[in-house]
């Protein structure tokens, strides 16, 4: 068969690769496979309405595409073994055949043939699928080196720009470095900072939250602006401090999008220093507040609370609870992880925050349960009580998920005991294979002792 000429091959190419920001070659390779799609729903077409259907999952795995850039064509290849007796056209090729054409040819060797249809022959279904699949292929394409280019950056943090909207998510326009392509990404609503004015081509600061391997017809990155590593970012941009070692950050806990309209975004952060004589917190806020409200202005008006992170429980609770006044930290149940602050009346609002909001970041940041006390009404007794039958509620739960797990061990333990018996009784094949190994190999040293 002649080459099939497709005039403009090469423009055709070029073009796909510059709008799909793809290799020239990758581009070929998907072409070649759409080509060979096309082939194989040429040769179903002759199938079309009746039962007959010789065409299994891997029947035409020995056929390939030939693309000719300097022809501007392509051929259909087939890789046939020859043999004395053909039983698969497809597949096979009589020795008598070969020979016609080469003397030295012998049974078992592989020929490469062309079996390009004519152009006509081709067919509007072959060419309709062949269409679907080069847009499939290059889709997959694509998808692919999203994933390898953005799944393991070592910059989660990317500046995004506003392209459109699409329900109530922003779809957004981002890059992996200087010079690379821009791809779409998804911004959900539940990422979004409701201070944010997400207009047309705006530009954000964004957390990379997700890199997609579902096959999907949008964006295959998510991004975030309420991630807790967005901020923890920006203190690193900000702070030199940070930069060089002298300073960490501890924890986090950030409350970007609150149950209500009235509370306002917040974020806590908790940092320590790995120098006496560093000041943490003033590192972070810097002179006159600079530092911090470069962050805050990013962050679009977010309240930001600094605070000093230490080893001891009770101080560190205090100091979550900032800007409240705290009288007494009372550690109920440390197992459990449970506090009780005592407050003055005056400062029982400000100790609790909007809406809780104080308090649930502070037991969130510290990784304990803080109930707030009014220090005035405050009883220790009824209150040590109903924390010891809290308690008691705690270690009995505890010892019912043991006796369960020891229960589970135990079946687990008694289920391979059985498996193993009824194993010795009804060996498995593999298990015959192993028994036979063992022997020979008993044989082989008995055999050599001897020597």
């Amino acid at each position: 068969m002649a080459l099939v000429i497709l005039p403009g091959l090469n423009n055709l190419i070029d073009d796909i690769s510059e709008e799909k920001k793809l290799p020239p070659q990758v581009v070929e390779a998907a072409l070649r496979e759409a080509l060979l799609k096309g082939y194989e729903k040429y040769r179903r077409t002759f199938y079309i309405g009746t039962k007959e259907d010789p065409f299994d999952e891997e029947y035409f795995s020995n056929f390939d595409v030939g693309l000719d850039l300097e022809e501007e064509g392509y051929r259909i290849l087939a890789s046939k073994i020859i043999v004395e007796e053909v039983e698969s056209e497809d597949h096979q090729i009589s020795l008598m055949e070969v020979q016609q054409v080469a003397d030295d040819a012998q049974i078992g060797d592989t020929v490469v043939l062309d079996v390009t249809p004519d152009k006509e022959d081709f067919g509007r279904m072959a060419a309709s699928t062949t269409k679907q699949v080069l847009a499939q292929k290059l889709r997959d394409q694509q998808r692919k080196m999203i994933q390898e280019e953005f799944a393991d950056l070592e910059d989660p943090v990317l500046t995004a720009r506003v392209i459109r909207f699409e329900r109530q998510s922003v779809i957004m326009a981002v890059s992996s470095g200087i010079g690379r392509p821009e791809v779409e990404a998804e911004l959900p609503k539940r990422d979004q900072l409701p201070n944010d004015n997400y207009r047309a081509n705006a530009t954000f600061k964004v957390f990379l939250k997700e890199v997609s391997e579902i096959a999907r017809k949008g964006p295959q990155l998510f991004v975030s602006r309420a991630n807790a590593g967005l901020v923890v970012y920006l203190f690193e941009n900000e702070v030199p401090e940070i930069q060089e070692g002298s300073v960490k950050i501890v924890a986090v806990s950030r409350e970007a999008n609150p149950p209500s309209r009235a509370v306002g975004p917040r974020t806590k952060v908790a940092v320590d220093s790995i120098e006496r004589e560093v000041d943490p917190v003033g590192a972070c806020i810097g002179a006159r507040g600079a530092r911090i409200q470069q962050v805050v202005n990013e962050l679009r008006g977010e309240k930001i609370d600094v605070i000093k992170w230490s080893s001891d429980p009770i101080q560190y609770i205090l100091n979550s609870l900032s800007p409240a006044k705290v009288d007494l930290v009372r550690l109920v149940d440390p197992e459990g992880q449970h506090a009780h602050v005592l407050v003055p009346p005056d400062q029982l609002s400000l100790a609790i925050g909007r809406e809780g909001q104080n308090v649930r970041l502070a037991a969130r940041l510290t990784g304990w349960k803080i109930d707030v006390k009014n220090s005035h009404e405050y009883d220790q007794d009824s209150e040590d009580a109903a924390v010891a039958e809290l308690i008691e509620q705690r270690e009995e739960e505890e010892n019912l998920q043991k006796e369960a797990e020891k229960k589970f061990e135990a079946e687990q333990a008694a289920r391979a005991e059985e498996d193993a018996r009824l194993r010795e009784l009804y060996p498995l094949p593999e298990d015959e294979e192993e028994i036979d190994e063992s022997y020979e190999g008993e044989i082989v040293s008995s055999e050599e002792r001897t020597r």
